[in-house]
């Protein structure tokens, strides 16, 4: 079994920068602006425009409401103390970089659409 993670996003331009600029995703196929996949490792999300969704559609959000809540979103990579540098330099807001009780290292950092997201590995150094 595989995962792979579709979201639906009010600007997807926005969301693209973050997830490739951020998170070091690459562009799958071509890019559009109504669906566009990514991938890093075996990774998979793909960017789709809220737009396309029709107005009865069960994941339509209205603007002022929150998406994902209730979701976390958790990204394993083989090196996470790379991936906060990386993050962190970006200048988007990331939270420390912390060890937890589970044995594992991790940041946190919310995406353009308020998707909860959590970059975890084990720690290094």
């Amino acid at each position: 079994m595989q995962l792979s993670l579709e979201l639906f996003v009010e600007t997807p331009e926005k969301s693209l920068d973050f997830y490739q600029r951020v998170l070091g995703f690459e562009v799958q196929g071509s890019a559009s602006a109504e669906y566009t996949m990514l991938k890093n490792g075996d990774a998979v999300i793909a960017i789709n425009s809220r737009s396309v969704l029709s107005t009865d559609h069960p994941l339509r959000a209205e603007t002022s409401e929150r998406v994902g809540l209730g979701i976390e979103i958790v990204l394993r990579v083989t090196d996470v103390e790379d991936a906060y540098r990386t993050a962190k330099d970006t200048g988007w807001p990331v939270s420390d970089l912390a060890p937890q009780p589970w044995r594992m290292c991790d940041f946190r950092l919310v995406d353009p659409d308020g998707y909860y997201v959590r970059v975890t590995g084990r720690q290094t150094t």
